[in-house]
């Protein structure tokens, strides 16, 4: 019950943590938004552009020479494209624990451009008509 427009003990409890998790989200320093100033850092100049205008990037695979587009997520986001850039199957892969997407973007990144049979020996593939992305 409120009275005289003051809240009871519970609701300024759940107004602090609100308010607090507001901040948090909206900062430009939380975990996500650190994730993807670190990707960024990391893009080609070419990678960054196409990042920007269409939320992917191409990596090339440095054992096989592959292209791979991966799309921001956090899973069955890496896709083997052909050479008109079209689907051809699915990868999915992320390193352990809890990562924002910028994170785990990076670690396929540097997998697939440093260890790209080793990233693969332990993806699992999948159709891409399995994916929500087409």
């Amino acid at each position: 019950m409120f009275l005289f427009g003051r809240y009871p003990v519970e609701a300024r409890s759940l107004i602090r943590v609100v308010r607090r998790l507001s901040r948090i989200f909206s900062s430009k320093d939380n975990s996500e938004a650190r994730s993807q100033r670190l990707l960024r850092t990391w893009l080609t100049p070419e990678q960054r552009a196409q990042f920007d205008a269409k939320r992917y990037f191409d990596v090339i695979g440095c054992d096989s020479r592959k292209r791979y587009r991966i799309y921001y997520g956090t899973a069955t986001n890496v896709h083997e494209i052909d050479v008109a850039g079209r689907p051809k199957v699915g990868w999915c892969f992320v390193p352990d624990g809890y990562l924002a997407a910028g994170d785990i973007m990076l670690a396929q990144k540097i997998s697939l451009e440093t260890n790209e049979v080793g990233a693969l020996l332990i993806a699992n593939r999948f159709p891409i008509e399995l994916s929500r992305r087409y």
